[in-house]
């Protein structure tokens, strides 16, 4: 009877340590983990380059808001305006 008892708790903790170890081997187990670490770190980076560039724009529109100059070239670059006298060059790099 002992036996019998032994056996059967033997064979219920084996039984969990093979499910286990199926689990923790399956899509939800160690490698979904891993790749979700990895998911993760990927996009912290992609976050810290877009703060990077949102601080960067922000930095460039608050030049513009303060120095006159730095917006009236911007102007005059994007529209393609000159001064009376000045002449501009359009250089197109096509082949």
């Amino acid at each position: 009877m002992k036996f019998l008892v032994k056996a059967t708790y033997a064979t219920l903790v084996g039984a969990g340590v093979v499910y286990a170890f199926i689990a923790l081997q399956g899509p939800n187990g160690i490698p979904g983990l891993l790749e979700k670490r990895r998911q993760v770190k990927e996009l912290e980076l992609v976050n810290q380059r877009l703060h990077r560039e949102i601080e960067e724009k922000q930095d460039r529109i608050k030049r513009l808001e303060q120095n006159p100059s730095d917006q009236e070239f911007e102007i005059r670059q994007r529209l393609k305006l000159a001064k009376p006298d000045e002449k501009i060059y359009i250089i197109d790099g096509k082949k």
